[in-house]
């Protein structure tokens, strides 16, 4: 910085303004300043600084699934990208974390509550997950993706409206005239789970039909485990006429059950997603299905978490889903 200073005829302490910001410089002091940064090769010392502010310059985006859901799911890529892009524009770098174990998870706890990170994406927590409130008893600001399930502490999060895009997808599904609409769930200690099943009964509550346990099966948000559940549901209820499945992945699994089955998609059950992945459009036919914000979704768990780096008190906030209308349903 001394060499900077000088290259340009400022002070120390104007160069230190310009990295910070430019508060209080001059246009013509600044431009100087960025000239010789150029001129000098001058790179930050994040560690010199973080030495200073007491804070490392980087944040973790923590998954706490199995390694292999990581590249079989599109949208954690999605999310990743996003929350990526959105920190670039901090120029704050993000750390990739997978922890599917316990054991993982209480390694990279302690990892993380050393202070190598300023704060936690923290991504796919079930009901009893004891990540987040570890983190946040260790003083690390953290942000959920989704809904917090079964958590004492009051946890910041963002989420979308999985509740409201059940709602919609099946609203739609009875809407084509089917009637014995039936579903696969994502896992139930999971907020997706549990919001889009509670969204898929409330519809057919409000529209006078029985809400058969039978038309409902549980699934992990894979797609071996979508077939393995849509061929229980034609096992018990083979006159279904509709599927609702709580996510691409899984209903490209139900396609190719149905598929097997002998059905037509949508000639003999219409069928339907959730989340507007890249399997959406990768599926046979196109899958209708529910979009979530992925990039609204990860810009503002960055911005809270940067809130709460910065000292502001936890929030929450909810995103609307929308319906995409395709070929399946």
């Amino acid at each position: 910085m001394h060499d900077v200073a000088r290259e340009a005829g400022v002070s120390r302490g104007t160069v230190s303004r310009v990295l910070n910001g430019g508060h209080y410089v001059s246009p013509a002091a600044a431009d100087a300043v960025n000239a010789a940064i150029r001129r000098t090769g001058y790179v930050l010392n994040r560690h010199a600084r973080s030495l200073i502010t007491g804070r490392s310059g980087s944040v973790a985006f923590l998954l706490t699934e199995p390694q292999e859901k990581f590249f079989e799911d599109p949208n954690f890529n999605v999310l990743l990208r996003g929350c990526t892009q959105a920190l670039a524009a901090h120029d704050i770098p993000l750390l990739l974390m997978i922890a599917g174990s316990h054991e993982e998870q209480r390694r990279l706890v302690r990892y993380v509550s050393a202070g190598h990170v300023d704060g936690v994406l923290l991504v796919s927590s079930h009901t009893g997950d004891p990540v987040a409130e570890r983190l946040v008893t260790s003083g690390i600001p953290v942000v959920m993706c989704g809904k917090p399930m079964g958590h004492t502490t009051r946890l910041a999060h963002v989420a979308a409206d999985d509740r409201d895009g059940a709602r919609q997808m099946v609203r739609h599904l009875l809407a084509t005239g089917r009637r014995r609409v039936a579903t696969v769930t994502g896992p139930l200690d999971t907020p997706g789970g549990v919001e889009r099943l509670a969204g898929y009964r409330e519809v057919l509550v409000e529209a006078g039909l029985p809400t058969d346990d039978a038309l409902i099966a549980p699934g992990d948000y894979s797609r071996a485990g979508g077939a393995a559940a849509t061929a229980e549901l034609l096992a018990r209820r083979p006159d279904l006429d509709a599927l609702f499945v709580a996510s691409d992945l899984m209903a490209q699994g139900a396609l190719a059950e149905l598929q097997r089955a002998g059905r037509g998609v949508p000639a003999d059950v219409a069928v339907g997603g959730f989340d507007d992945s890249a399997a959406a459009l990768d599926s046979r036919p196109q899958l209708t299905t529910i979009r979530q914000p992925w990039d609204r979704i990860s810009a503002e768990m960055v911005r809270v978490l940067l809130d709460q780096v910065g000292g502001a008190d936890t929030s929450a906030v909810v995103l609307p889903t929308a319906l995409v209308i395709r070929d399946s349903a």
